[in-house]
């Protein structure tokens, strides 16, 4: 059986809702104090279910980093969107105990293992192209500063990490594309600056 290669709806899931996410962090557009309504909506939908799929597909098609990128990333969308839906009471058992200013610091915990998971992902695309290699350290970027950010609650590291963000969602925009346009749909191709000896992303295992 013929599988699609599913990178692309990945990759788009990444960029989508980490742009809106990184824009309200950031302040653009979408202010800082505003909920996270929005992102929460597009977090289980679009970052969440359709990234969810795009990794069980990588599954099928043998790709082990893509599996294990997207269905993580995945997860992680679901577990944000989690904390963030009243129903769920992540934060509210925090505010109940008098302690929000240790949801902060568990939410740091969360970001960071989230980092750690990213850097080592990253190491694993030194070989690949410099789309793909600066993609995942964009998002190592982006992370890091997110958990430094709530660890000692400073709204500038927060919008550092709105901005690291924003570039990582158009990276990310711009691979889906490579991987999508040919000769065949199109009147041109992009170039991913392979390196030397490179693998390609759906080869990847």
């Amino acid at each position: 059986m013929v599988v699609a290669n599913p990178a692309p709806l990945g990759l788009m899931g990444i960029a989508l809702t980490n742009f809106v996410l990184s824009c309200q962090n950031a302040g653009v557009l979408i202010p800082t104090s505003a909920p996270h309504s929005i992102v929460t909506g597009v977090a289980l939908g679009y970052g969440g279910l359709a990234q969810l799929l795009a990794g069980m597909w990588e599954f099928s098609a043998g790709n082990t980093f893509g599996a294990t990128v997207f269905s993580s990333y995945a997860a992680f969308w679901l577990s944000f969107a989690v904390i963030q839906i009243p129903a769920f009471g992540v934060r509210a058992a925090f505010e109940a105990s008098g302690t929000l200013s240790e949801f902060h610091d568990a939410l740091g915990l969360w970001l960071l293992g989230w980092t750690i998971f990213s850097f080592t992902m990253w190491l694993a695309t030194l070989r690949t192209n410099v789309c793909l290699t600066s993609l995942l350290l964009s998002v190592v970027v982006t992370l890091l500063l997110l958990a430094l950010g709530e660890f000692k609650n400073d709204e500038k590291l927060i919008r550092a990490a709105g901005l690291a963000g924003i570039v990582a969602s158009f990276i990310a925009w711009y691979l889906a594309l490579a991987q999508t346009v040919n000769r065949q749909n199109s009147f041109f191709e992009l170039p991913v600056g392979k390196f030397p000896s490179s693998i390609n992303l759906r080869k990847a295992s």
